[in-house]
């Protein structure tokens, strides 16, 4: 009988076949009886013929991960682009390095608006709810993502918002101006809340940011009979405590989630482009009310999760938006969480 030589099998082959199925004995013993191991025979005749159809789209983003006793699936609304343009002291001699390093080279950055849904066993809490349909196509999807994750808007809780911007509150409406969630609590910032009813700062506002004042209210108002507001420091639900990182907007919040020992923190639009703002956290973005004060935030922020080897969520961290920030002599690297394979 010949004997095999692996070095006579085609590196793919070898690699592929032998090193990630795991049938390298019975291959091997086939390949010798056969003699196609120094045949040097093709082995189209053993591929397997792709039949389906191309799918079209892209599947609903939820990927969820275990927290001490709690579940905490992120749930992606979809993606947004941010061009250069709209982050404040960008210097491209140092940006545009950055971003390569990062992938990232094009005339905008694709950013995802991530949600986060939170079981605590008891209640099925939403933090931030996305868009609806009022930012473009790109946007809108976390219907499907919810019903890929196993759940219906009807079984949700509360919804709790990080801050009113359309991206994060929008979302709990219909497309047809209905309430999405019709059990759930609407939980807001208290100071975020006084801010988007401020008739004088809606006048006063930027001709970019005055509709996002009505479109916040009337978000809100949909919730009017079941609307509670609560206070940075506050545990707003068990487990679950209010962060105030003020800067993007008066009372933008974060949320730290709590359970049998294990953290973690959702900072809401602390980040929007991460390729440079870790590396920069002083460079703020244009949405920011605030911007020195968000970058003061940021930086504040930033430290104390490299300090603690806290980890963090972001709805604008790149899906599933979940990882702990290492620092960087005077500046901060994103190191993203892996995957969870298992609980």
């Amino acid at each position: 009988m010949t004997e095999f030589d692996p070095a006579a099998v085609p590196a793919a082959l070898s690699r592929r076949a032998f090193l990630t199925t795991g049938l390298a004995g019975t291959l091997a013993t086939g390949l010798a009886v056969s003699g196609l191991a120094t045949s040097g025979l093709a082995f189209s005749s053993l591929a397997a013929r792709a039949g389906a159809p191309l799918v079209g789209s892209v599947q609903p983003g939820a990927l969820r991960r275990r927290l001490g006793r709690f579940e905490v699936t992120t749930v992606l609304d979809g993606y947004l682009d941010l061009g250069p343009e709209l982050i404040l002291g960008y210097d491209p001699k140092i940006g545009d390095p950055l971003r390569a390093a990062a992938f990232a080279s094009g005339p905008s950055i694709q950013g995802p608006v991530n949600t986060f849904l939170v079981n605590t066993g008891g209640k099925l809490v939403l933090v931030d709810a996305g868009t609806s349909d009022k930012m473009g196509p790109t946007l809108g999807h976390l219907p499907k993502a919810l019903a890929a994750a196993g759940v219906s808007p009807d079984q949700i809780d509360a919804v709790l918002i990080t801050h009113m911007h359309p991206d994060h509150i929008y979302g709990v409406l219909t497309p047809a101006g209905q309430p999405l969630f019709p059990n759930a609590e609407l939980l807001l910032p208290e100071l975020d809340r006084a801010f988007w009813y401020d008739d004088a700062a809606m006048n006063a506002a930027p001709d970019l940011t005055k509709g996002f004042f009505l479109g916040a209210r009337q978000a809100a108002d949909a919730y009017a009979g079941r609307q509670t507001l609560y206070r940075a420091g506050e545990e707003v639900l068990p487990g679950i405590t209010a962060i105030g990182l003020p800067g993007h907007t008066p009372g933008h919040s974060g949320v730290r989630i709590d359970s049998d020992g294990q953290s973690l923190l959702v900072v809401a639009d602390l980040v929007h482009v991460p390729a440079v703002q870790f590396a920069r956290p002083d460079w703020s973005v244009a949405f920011d009310v605030d911007p020195a004060q968000a970058a003061e935030t940021r930086k504040r922020t930033l430290d104390m999760a490299a300090a603690e080897g806290l980890l963090i969520a972001g709805m604008h961290l790149g899906f599933p938006g979940v990882g702990h920030v290492a620092r960087e002599g005077d500046a901060f690297r994103y190191v993203a969480a892996s995957w969870p394979y298992a609980y």
